[in-house]
């Protein structure tokens, strides 16, 4: 069949990597896709929001599946618009309707869900631009340190951890009064700070059954020892060793069951993938937010262990048969280090030439923010590249990712140097829950 997977960066690589090595997928477009893909499929010059020439390409070109990668389609409505076109609404698509993506595009929401659910999260309380004063008294009353989360989506940058009142007050006016964050800071979750180690895990989901994916725990601080600014993604290795049997059934009892019940009995039908961030509290986890599709650079550790037909799998969720599909994996550790233009998350260069992608290596390398350009391939956003590498532990993945990571040059290329290294004094026994 001929498949489209919407979006432009390592997640959308990843999947086309994957995708493509299924007997079943015979034309593989992505839209709009970069270098890397470009190997792979067709890249198609078409914006994932823009529904309508998504719709005709379907239909023109014979798309038997959609994959939807980024979370802005979905909280757009791209399944919503498909479902309301006569010819397209038999097309199977991979990705929940804009109510269901609300568990990503609306912080409030979400935790309204989980209160309503019994799902462990942390206290919280809901402001809006009316309730500024109620704000600041809520703020008062509250333990240090305090998050504040802008509730709608803010391309990952919505979500402060403040120190003091005075700086927890002065961000609450500025999302609330200033609109930070445009419209996605119209209303602002204040909540109780959660003291742990965070893991992501992923659910795929046809509505019904579901099945769990590898864990993986990913690194967002631009800077060494987790400082500096917050980035879309630094690195991400999987397993996360203390995701064990005992750990995963907790998830899977407290948070995973409970979260497809809900979106039943709220009678949302939702099909595609939950992104579950979790906190490990002292051996509890609870949910620090929901996303509505898969993680960036978790993708690129997560589905190099699947080692599943995935267009199986995806079907399997799209057309409400999942519970027919098995899904095994790879029991070794994978580790991604992403390569990042310098000056990332501030402002950077584009179209700067990289060297050393055809250097042999058993690694795999995806791109992000990358194009061709002539004979060359040049940078074209911040995060640029991961690198992603299999190990018989965690040492032994990294070892390799940075191996590669040497040979692979661009003017002020950056990448930390500390991925995974916090995870190296726990034991490596992981044996992660399987749904089958």
């Amino acid at each position: 069949m001929n498949i489209l997977i919407l979006g432009s960066g390592g997640r959308e690589h990843a999947f086309a990597w994957k995708i493509s090595q299924s007997p079943r997928c015979q034309k593989l477009f992505i839209a709009p896709g970069n270098a890397g893909t470009s190997k792979l499929g067709k890249n198609i010059p078409i914006d994932p929001t823009s529904f309508p020439e998504i719709g005709d390409f379907v239909v023109n070109n014979n798309v038997g599946l959609v994959v939807v990668g980024p979370e802005v389609p979905l909280a757009q409505g791209i399944r919503d618009y498909f479902d309301q076109r006569a010819d397209l609404r038999s097309i199977p698509l991979v990705g929940p309707g804009k109510i269901g993506a609300r568990l990503e595009s609306s912080k409030d929401f979400a935790k309204q869900f989980m209160e309503k659910y019994e799902i462990p999260t942390a206290g919280y309380a809901t402001f809006d631009q009316t309730q500024l004063a109620e704000g600041l008294e809520y703020i008062r009353g509250e333990q240090l340190p305090i998050v504040l989360k802008a509730d709608g989506l803010a391309a990952g940058k919505g979500v402060v951890i403040c120190e003091t009142y005075q700086e927890a007050e002065q961000v609450l006016r500025e999302m609330l009064v200033d609109s930070k964050f445009g419209q996605a800071s119209a209303k602002v979750v204040v909540e109780e700070f959660l003291q742990g180690i965070e893991i992501s895990v992923f659910v795929l989901t046809d509505g019904q059954s579901y099945k769990i994916l590898p864990s993986a725990k990913d690194y967002k601080r631009i800077g060494e020892n987790d400082t500096g600014p917050n980035t879309g993604g630094m690195g991400a290795v999987s397993p996360v060793p203390f995701a064990d049997r005992e750990f995963m059934q907790k998830v899977e009892d407290k948070i995973i069951g409970p979260t497809i019940e809900g979106l039943r009995k709220e009678g949302i039908d939702y099909c595609g993938f939950i992104f579950l961030g979790l906190i490990n509290v002292k051996g509890e986890p609870k949910v620090i937010e929901y996303n509505a599709r898969m993680g960036d650079p978790e993708t690129q550790v997560v589905f190099p262990r699947i080692t599943s037909d995935m267009v199986d799998l995806l079907l399997g969720a799209a057309t409400g048969s999942l519970d027919q599909v098995d899904i095994q994996i790879d029991p070794r550790n994978a580790c991604t280090v992403v390569m990042v233009s310098g000056g990332y998350p501030g402002s950077y260069q584009k179209g700067l030439v990289i060297e050393g992608l055809e250097t042999p290596t058993d690694n795999l390398i995806f791109h992000a923010g990358t194009t061709d350009k002539e004979e060359s391939v040049v940078t074209n956003g911040g995060r640029v590249l991961a690198i992603t590498a299999f190990g018989n532990d965690t040492k032994q993945a990294l070892d390799a990712a940075y191996g590669t990571i040497k040979d692979i040059h661009w003017d002020h290329a950056y990448y930390r140097k500390d991925i995974g290294k916090d995870l190296l004094s726990w034991p490596n026994k992981t044996l992660e829950a399987s749904t089958d």
